[in-house]
């Protein structure tokens, strides 16, 4: 039998990057590329001249490659600091001179064609030819107000609850602490009213979760709508509340919101067709006299709600220092 058929050897199969784009010439496909992604992309010679703009580079510094290409990089992609708006120098010239990638000053802010400010973040990069040879930067920016947008969504995750939007322990003891520091400046006194739903797991169980999520949320809103709008209402995981009362004048302002609660509960109330009556227990502690710091604050409010338990449910109790010490020396 004769030899077989010659094999095609691998590098006869792979077609000409030419033949993949048809058409499309390397260079029309590298500028349909530049075009179709989502940053600025600004180059320039080795001498500061700006010899390309992709369609977002256009958009953001107001400037068409017709009129930009050829004119100082100064001109085109002015920057200035912020705040003092003192000229920056172009992070393409530090790229070629430091022959390294850099990124622009915080602050900086890009000056447009018509003379609008846009906050930027960028990097620049030298370019060097196939031989090695310095032929100039490449500078690739983008609307710092994106960035902005996302950090701001990111910290009111980091400080919020999910279910109800409302204020997390974190958030609530920061502000926690700065209403003891402007309550010892104006001679206040604040309180902290530590919240607990009764019988809540029995009314997760029976109707189930979607209705327990839906009852936190109502239960959220009939909160906020009881205490004034300078106030803190927090929720800390589960169906647990709390209330930071800034700047109250007595004790009994405190009681008048905790009775105000109570009241706004006191009425069965109707989620998705299944009749619920939920009702709760509340814990009172008052700075300065139940404590001088937030986490001793915080816990004599807990102390507080669970002796209103105790008694029944569905009322409230300031904390007792003698009943605490009593509890604590009969364990």
């Amino acid at each position: 039998m004769g030899p077989g058929p010659e094999q095609p050897h691998a590098t006869r199969d792979r077609e000409p990057a030419t033949d993949a784009l048809g058409d499309v010439s390397f260079e029309d496909m590298a500028q349909i590329t530049l075009d179709a992604i989502g940053d600025a992309v600004l180059v320039v010679d080795p001498k500061g001249t700006i010899i390309y703009l992709n369609k977002v580079a256009e958009t953001l510094t107001g400037w068409s490659s017709q009129l930009a290409v050829g004119r100082p990089v100064e001109e085109v992609f002015c920057i200035v600091d912020g705040t003092s708006r003192e000229p920056r120098i172009s992070p393409s010239q530090r790229a070629i001179s430091q022959n390294q990638i850099v990124e622009l000053a915080l602050g900086s802010v890009l000056i447009r064609r018509d003379g609008t400010d846009l906050e930027i973040e960028d990097s620049a990069a030298p370019i060097r030819n196939r031989k090695g040879k310095l032929a100039g930067a490449v500078i690739v920016f983008h609307d710092a107000r994106q960035s902005i947008s996302v950090m701001k969504k990111m910290s009111h995750l980091a400080q919020h609850d999910s279910l109800t939007c409302l204020p997390n322990r974190v958030l609530l003891m920061e502000r926690l602490t700065q209403a003891m520091g402007m309550a010892n400046r104006h001679g206040k006194q604040l309180a902290l009213l530590f919240l607990d739903l009764d019988y809540f797991k029995q009314i997760n169980d029976a109707y189930g979760h979607a209705i327990g999520d839906q009852l936190l949320r109502e239960v959220a809103e009939d909160i906020l709508s009881c205490v004034r709008t300078t106030d803190t209402v927090s929720r800390h995981g589960g169906d647990e509340f709390v209330i930071l009362l800034t700047e109250i004048e007595e004790m009994r302002d405190s009681a008048h919101v905790a009775e105000k609660l109570l009241a706004k509960f006191a009425l069965p109330r109707i989620i998705d067709g299944h009749e619920v009556q939920v009702s709760l227990s509340i814990g009172i502690s008052v700075y300065p006299d139940n404590g001088l710091d937030a986490d001793t604050l915080m816990q004599n409010a807990d102390n507080a709600m669970y002796s209103a338990k105790e008694k029944g449910r569905n009322g409230y109790q300031y904390f007792d220092d003698k009943r605490e010490m009593a509890s604590a020396a009969s364990g």
